[in-house]
C-alpha cells in the first residue's frame, strides 16, 4: 500500500490546507473593520470597527504564521523540495521581485515627471503650485550628506554582512551564519530607527505640497520593504539556530538575501534621485 502512494515524479503536491480559506476570511474581517472604523459606520449600533479591524489583522497574522511554518516543515522533509520545486521557487521570487520593481517605478515615475516638468505648460495648476522650479518654492529638502548618507553606509554595510552569512552557510560556518545574521537584522533596525528619525525632522508634511507627497510615498514604502526584509532575516536567524538551513538546502535564506539586495538598490536610487539629485538649487523646467 505504501508503494502504492509513493512519489515518482518530482513535483509537490501541497496537502489539503485550511489557510487559504482561513486567510480569504480573515482578510475580509480586516478589509471591512477598516472600512466601517475610516468610515465611522455604526455595526449593529456599536462603533466598533477598530475592533473588527484589529480582529482581522490577528487573522491575517495567524495565517501567515501558520501558512509559513508548513512551508517551513516542507522545506526541511527532505522529498517535498526537490530540485525542479526549488528551481520554480526561484522562478517566482524573481517575479515577485520583479513586480516589486514595477511597484517602486511608479514612484520614481511620480517623482520625475513632477521633478523635470514643473512649469509644464500644460499643468497650469502644477506650475502655480510649484513656482516653476523643483523642489518647490519654500520647500527645505533634507542634506543629503548628513543623516541620508549615514543611512546609505548603514545599507550598503547589510548588503555585506548578509553576503558573509550566505558565504558562510556554503562553507558550513553556522557561527558565520548567525555572526551575519545577527548583524544583518541589526543595521536594520538601524537604518529604521534614523529614518523614522529623520521623519520626525522634516520641514515638510506628507500633505499639502507634490513635494512632500512622493518623498515619503518613495522613501515610506521603501522603509516598510526594509522592515519586512528585517523580520524575514530575523525568522532566517531563527531557523539557523534551530539547524535548518544545510549548504544545499536553504531556499529561504537565499530569497531573504535577494529580498535584501533589492531593498539595497532601491535605496541607491532614492539617495541618488530624491536626496542627491533634488538638493542645492532649484531645477528649473522645460
Amino acid at each position: 500500500m505504501a508503494e502504492a502512494h509513493a512519489k515518482h515524479h518530482d513535483y509537490h503536491l501541497v496537502d489539503p490546507s485550511p489557510w487559504p480559506l482561513v486567510g480569504a476570511f480573515s482578510a475580509f474581517v480586516m478589509a471591512s473593520g477598516f472600512v466601517t472604523w475610516w468610515k465611522d459606520i455604526p455595526v449593529a449600533g456599536m462603533h466598533i470597527g477598530a475592533y473588527i479591524f484589529g480582529a482581522g489583522i490577528i487573522g491575517v497574522l495567524y495565517t501567515m504564521i501558520s501558512w509559513w511554518s508548513d512551508v517551513i516543515r516542507e522545506a526541511n522533509d527532505g522529498h517535498s523540495h526537490t530540485r525542479v520545486v526549488q528551481l520554480h521557487h526561484r522562478y517566482g521570487m524573481i517575479m515577485f521581485i520583479a513586480s516589486e520593481v514595477m511597484f517602486f517605478v511608479a514612484w520614481f515615475w511620480a517623482y520625475f515627471d513632477v521633478a523635470l516638468y514643473p512649469n509644464e505648460a500644460i499643468q497650469y495648476a502644477r506650475t502655480e503650485a510649484l513656482g516653476g522650479v523643483w523642489p518647490p518654492k519654500g520647500i527645505e529638502t533634507f542634506d543629503p550628506w548628513h543623516l541620508p548618507l549615514l543611512n546609505t553606509l548603514i545599507l550598503l554595510t547589510s548588503g555585506t554582512t548578509v553576503t558573509w552569512a550566505h558565504h558562510a552557510l556554503l562553507q558550513n560556518d553556522r557561527k558565520g551564519l548567525k555572526a551575519g545574521l545577527w548583524l544583518t537584522v541589526i543595521l536594520g533596525l538601524l537604518f529604521t530607527s534614523l529614518q523614522a528619525y529623520e521623519y520626525s525632522h522634516a520641514a515638510f508634511a506628507f500633505k499639502g505640497n507634490i513635494y512632500g507627497a512622493t518623498f515619503f510615498m518613495a522613501t515610506g514604502f521603501h522603509g516598510a520593504h526594509v522592515i519586512i526584509g528585517t523580520i524575514f532575516l530575523a525568522v532566517c536567524l531563527l531557523r539557523a539556530y534551530r539547524g535548518d538551513f544545510t549548504p544545499k538546502q536553504h531556499l529561504g535564506f537565499e530569497f531573504a538575501a535577494w529580498y535584501w539586495h533589492f531593498v539595497d538598490v532601491v535605496w541607491l536610487f532614492l539617495f541618488a534621485s530624491i536626496y542627491v539629485w533634488g538638493f542645492g538649487g532649484h531645477v528649473a523646467g522645460h
